[in-house]
């Protein structure tokens, strides 16, 4: 038989969730983070474009033109073999010229960017650039100058390859990169949905319908009721957010780069992240509901939201501090601290195979949701629930 309390909290949360998918606003809400994506990723597109055609680096070469000849030549053969982005190099018609000016103005008939210069001679090349280009190319003007001053050089030996499909040390890495963007993806979820729950209230205060449902049912229901509700409109964003991502993916937009299996296996630890994601967000939801029972207008709800967004950034600056050193008293203090538990806990099922630590995990947490829920209770009941006239005091008997 269903408590009653459990009763009382699931009308609760059926009437808040039906106001509030059907509502007006709650459109808006979907469409919210997909305008800032949309334009963020058309942004990005072209901004990566125009780099690409107008900033590819090129290296001028002002030597004697048999030189240049050769250093040509010899950055053909090379530029295949080494390592990174190797820029172009063009000859320049400027014998004589300071590589400084070559560098300070456009050179009529030269379309690329000219980032750097060569001069001298192949017996001492000289690099023009600025600090952060000398020193990344200063070793391969050095290799391509070596090449070029040999008369007969030899062709490069064959390397055969013996690949491997993994390694300890990339499974590793890869996991570790699974943990923090599973991390990333739940503090951003929480951070986005969880701030709703602060003005919950504020409404029903002003109209004075928490009044009537405080008087029908225990305060503690009340509190759990619109908790769960708000959890099951973040499920419905979520839902939403996913497909048309999934959607734009099958049309063709570039997905995420791909991210090494976690130690747990992909499905088991995407039904994880779901039990985090709800418990991270009852944990600050039923905090943030306390905190706006306590709030009288929607102007001291807002003052709230700053600190309320400075705690979720704390909380997961220090789940992602304490990823990076595992074994130690900081991981321990993170998965014990209720509110970066479940942050902690995801970046555990990216890392380790053990499932029963998740079980101990997931009830601890719901232990101290249900004790946030109860305190938050008693606090908007004996502070915001004072309705009626005060009693006359008894006068002193004479």
């Amino acid at each position: 038989m269903i408590p009653e309390k459990l009763r009382a909290a699931a009308v609760i949360a059926r009437r808040d969730f039906v106001a509030v998918i059907f509502s007006k606003t709650f459109l808006l809400f979907l469409l919210g983070p997909l305008f800032p994506l949309v334009v963020g990723g058309m942004a990005g597109a072209i901004g990566a474009q125009v780099d690409k055609e107008l900033n590819q680096p090129q290296v001028g070469l002002a030597l004697p033109a048999e030189q240049t000849r050769r250093l040509l030549a010899a950055h053909a053969a090379l530029a295949d073999a080494l390592p990174g982005d190797v820029p172009d190099f063009v000859a320049l018609d400027a014998p004589g010229t300071n590589p400084r000016a070559l560098l300070a103005k456009h050179l009529p008939g030269h379309e690329g960017v000219l980032s750097a210069v060569v001069s001298g001679t192949l017996d001492h090349p000289v690099l023009t650039a600025t600090p952060e280009r000398a020193q990344m190319w200063q070793g391969m003007v050095g290799l391509i100058a070596a090449r070029a001053r040999d008369d007969h050089p030899a062709p490069l030996p064959p390397v055969t390859l013996d690949e491997v499909a993994t390694s300890a040390a990339k499974v590793k890495s890869g996991q570790v990169m699974t943990a923090q963007a599973g991390q990333v993806l739940l503090f951003l979820l929480t951070m986005l949905l969880a701030g709703m729950v602060l003005s919950n209230l504020v409404e029903e205060k002003a109209n004075k319908i928490i009044e009537v449902l405080a008087a029908s049912i225990p305060m503690d229901a009340l509190f759990l009721g619109k908790l769960f509700a708000m959890l099951g409109v973040s499920m419905v964003g979520i839902a939403v957010w996913g497909t048309v991502w999934g959607g734009l993916v099958l049309a063709g937009m570039k997905s995420l780069p791909m991210l090494a299996a976690p130690a747990v296996g992909w499905p088991l630890f995407v039904g994880l992240g779901f039990l985090y994601f709800a418990m991270a967000y009852l944990l600050l939801g039923s905090l943030f509901l306390a905190i706006g029972g306590m709030a009288s207008t929607v102007r001291e709800v807002q003052t709230l939201s700053m600190p309320v967004t400075m705690l979720q950034l704390m909380v997961f600056f220090f789940a992602s501090y304490a990823l990076a050193r595992p074994g130690t008293m900081i991981e321990t203090a993170s998965l014990v601290f209720p509110l970066s538990s479940s942050f902690a806990m995801l970046a555990r099922a990216a890392r380790s195979t053990e499932l029963w630590p998740h079980v101990l995990a997931l009830g601890w947490q719901a232990l101290w949701v249900a004790l946030i829920v109860r305190t938050g209770a008693v606090l908007f009941r004996r502070t915001v629930m004072k309705s009626g006239p005060a009693r006359p005091k008894k006068r002193a008997k004479a």
